[in-house]
């Protein structure tokens, strides 16, 4: 799988480290998670049992400090874990969520007293995260949320509904957007932790049905008055939210773009195999000039993404990724990714079609990437700013 595309290693990547920790990855994946991903898929969520393996395997928070009960590693781990996952179909396991956007919210802008409380359970899989941006009546316009978050002596009131949250079933601790001062709008936003096993007036709404990445809980989420300490506000001070938002956003939606390349590489892997042994008309879909261009310019483009997505992640170990360069990442890979697995389904045939198949699973699971992160479109308009 990995040498579909033939690139030569980026810089990042030339570490034998990394090379030894990538294996040890795509075994954990191959071993403990593929042979139940279709459980999974038909329950709608992963066990809280799978990701305490794969916190005892190194997994959790791989980018996270040792003092905090991380591995100690850095960007690079959390793109080989994407990789990985990807090149072995376990696309519900919201691992990368937890470990790459929401542990770094914590640990970047958490106090100590908050880091030494909340990662090393992190890291463990004993605490499963996730946060809460997205509202009914909000999208992308994160300015725009209507959840408020009330001081009330040495606690905060919680009142507000969530949407499309991610890990949203199984998650025990909540990175929770909340306006602090509704009267000055995005700069009365606040990040506000929930644990959820301590609170009350938390209710959880159904477990969505989507159209794709089935084995991905994805919820309603309801706070009811639910009380929480005044020292889970993440930050010195309240209305530091959006500006905390906007500083790891980049890397959020590059990491979208990575789980794109990834799916890509899967789909071409898995189209190369299946056209080589597919007869038809005397021979094999391979033997068509047809199928031989499709498959070269999906190579090509895919090189181009892969490449692309390598510069991207160099950038951003060196703290230089910056908010257009991460949206180039994120919308043009999703964009690519969609487009190159719609051109793998159509080489398939009817097969393409069923959802037994992994390439209609991948058409699937890939739609969503376009929209979560921020619509492409608005990754345009933030491209846009800089001309």
């Amino acid at each position: 799988m990995q040498d579909v595309l033939n690139v030569p290693p980026a810089k990042w990547r030339d570490d034998e480290e990394i090379s030894i920790f990538s294996d040890a990855v795509g075994q954990f994946f191959e071993r403990e998670c593929k042979p139940h991903v279709e459980e999974w898929r038909k329950q709608g969520y992963v066990p809280h049992e799978m990701w305490k393996k794969a916190g005892e395997a190194g997994l959790l928070c791989a980018s996270v400090s040792e003092e905090y009960g991380g591995a100690g590693g850095d960007f690079r781990h959390e793109a080989v874990i994407i990789e990985q996952q990807q090149w072995k179909g376990i696309d519900g396991f919201g691992i990368t969520l937890h470990n790459a956007i929401i542990a770094p919210y914590i640990e970047a802008f958490g106090s100590e007293e908050q880091k030494k409380k909340w990662l090393p359970r992190l890291a463990s899989g004993d605490l499963i995260a996730a946060i809460a941006m997205t509202e009914p009546g909000t999208g992308s316009d994160l300015q725009a949320v209507k959840t408020t978050a009330k001081k009330d002596g040495n606690h905060y009131v919680i009142n507000g509904s969530k949407t499309f949250i991610s890990n949203g079933q199984t998650a025990n601790l909540i990175v929770t957007v909340a306006k602090t001062d509704p009267s000055k709008g995005g700069k009365g936003i606040s990040l506000i932790i929930v644990e959820t096993d301590e609170v009350e007036g938390f209710e959880r709404g159904r477990n969505l049905e989507k159209i794709g990445q089935k084995a991905a809980d994805t919820s309603e989420l309801f706070f009811n008055d639910v009380r929480v300490p005044t020292s889970n506000l993440l930050g010195p001070e309240e209305g530091q939210g959006f500006v905390q938002l906007m500083t790891k956003l980049p890397q959020e939606r590059h990491v979208i773009g990575l789980q794109g390349v990834g799916m890509i590489e899967r789909a071409i892997a898995e189209t190369i195999a299946y056209v080589k042994q597919r007869q038809a008309f005397g021979g094999t879909i391979w033997d068509f000039q047809n199928t031989q261009f499709k498959l070269a310019e999906c190579k090509t483009e895919a090189t181009v993404a892969k490449v692309f997505a390598d510069h991207c992640t160099q950038l951003l170990i060196e703290n230089k990724l910056d908010a257009a360069t991460a949206s180039m990442s994120k919308y043009w890979i999703s964009d690519l990714q969609c487009k190159i697995i719609d051109e793998c389904l159509q080489l398939h045939g009817g097969y393409g079609y069923m959802d037994e198949y992994p390439i209609g699973q991948m058409y699937a699971d890939a739609r969503v990437q376009r929209i979560y992160g921020g619509a492409n479109e608005v990754m345009k308009m933030l491209i846009a700013r800089t001309m």
